[in-house]
């Protein structure tokens, strides 16, 4: 197995341990089914801040999807209890729903203002930041966060 260093840290290529990788796979195929939730959600509460009301034709319009589509979705929503639904009237976050918004939201946040600040073009640092978002564990955001305020703190005291 050969190694290369990484930022002071040596990463390992080649085959892993099979444990391992079973476990970077499932921690995968987990993100990629809670993805599509996040986003919906995360839509959601960013059409009702901007306008006030969600409606599942702007929910498609955003996304790009067909209506039914979206209607599928919104009842997965409501049952896992991030939406509330009523009728003439839109849709609405629950507690639950607004929670996992605000987190969705810092995620996206904290994942696009890092690419800007390793030189990533803002259009392309949202774009990228839509999918890595529900990939990055709370440990590598947490490095982001860090990276981040150092870079902030270095840019602070150059003005300084």
């Amino acid at each position: 197995m050969t190694q290369h260093d990484n930022v002071g840290h040596d990463v390992e290529t080649g085959l892993i341990d099979a444990d391992a990788q079973v476990e970077s796979f499932r921690q995968t195929r987990n993100n990629r089914r809670t993805e599509l939730v996040e986003d919906y959600v995360e839509l959601i509460a960013d059409l009702l801040v901007d306008g006030g009301e969600a409606r599942q034709v702007d929910i498609a319009q955003r996304l790009g999807v067909a209506q039914p589509t979206v209607a599928k979705m919104l009842k997965r929503l409501v049952s896992e209890g991030y939406i509330q639904q009523r009728r003439y009237r839109g849709i609405f976050l629950t507690d639950a729903g607004r929670r996992l918004a605000d987190l969705c939201r810092e995620r996206h946040q904290i994942v696009e203002s890092f690419l800007c600040s390793i030189g990533v073009s803002p259009e392309t640092a949202r774009i990228d930041a839509e999918g890595m978002e529900h990939h990055a564990s709370p440990e590598t955001l947490e490095a982001f966060k860090r990276f981040l305020a150092r870079t902030a703190s270095s840019r602070i005291a150059a003005l300084g």
